[in-house]
């Protein structure tokens, strides 16, 4: 069965292994970017971020993310990351499984994308993923990430599943999270934080 924990807003609290606390929410309105600079400390040994239907300004942008160790002044934590995706699309004729090497990144301190192909800007396209950051404040070992996302893709009526994960190669905790797209604004969306109990 399922149970459910009616202080965290309804979320199953076996889902991820624990109950959810949400930290905070922001609302997108055309942002350039949405920075999450509190709540990311040793309280918790995970954190979860949520979208909810992020919609770019900017037809077949990516959502991609950085780290920062200094409290938000600088978002340039070096990372490394993997990324697959699959597709189908409404017609039914068009699929793909694989690897996708131009969305990985390897020792970079560029924002690193967490969607693969681009998010339809029609006014019915958006994206919604779940992003898992791990021990951000641990000091010891590297900060390892993994995200899933569902989008409609580009301007084309495709259903795009993508799968990331990787590190941030750093043994200095990560205090602050910055999320953009590649190109343009965040025209709307929410993005929550939750504490993993």
């Amino acid at each position: 069965f399922i149970t459910f924990n009616s202080s965290n807003n309804g979320l199953a609290a076996d889902d991820v292994g624990g109950s959810l606390v949400l930290i905070s929410t922001q609302t997108a309105s055309s942002s350039a970017t949405i920075s999450f600079t509190s709540g990311i400390d040793s309280t918790y040994k995970e954190y979860i971020f949520k979208f909810i239907n992020l919609h770019p300004a900017t037809n077949n942008a990516y959502l991609t993310f950085q780290a920062s160790t200094d409290g938000g002044s600088n978002y340039n934590t070096t990372c490394t990351s993997t990324a697959f995706n699959c597709y189908h699309n409404e017609a039914g004729n068009s699929t793909a499984l694989g690897y996708n090497g131009s969305r990985d990144v390897a020792q970079s301190t560029s924002f690193a994308p967490i969607q693969i192909d681009g998010v339809s800007n029609n006014d019915d396209g958006s994206s919604v993923a779940t992003l898992h950051l791990f021990d951000p404040s641990n000091t010891t070992f590297v900060k390892h990430f993994i995200c899933t996302d569902q989008k409609m893709g580009q301007t084309a009526a495709y259903s795009f599943n993508d799968f990331v994960a990787g590190y941030f190669n750093t043994t200095s905790a990560i205090d602050a999270i910055q999320f953009k797209f590649s190109s343009g604004n965040i025209d709307a969306g929410v993005i929550k934080l939750y504490g993993v109990n």
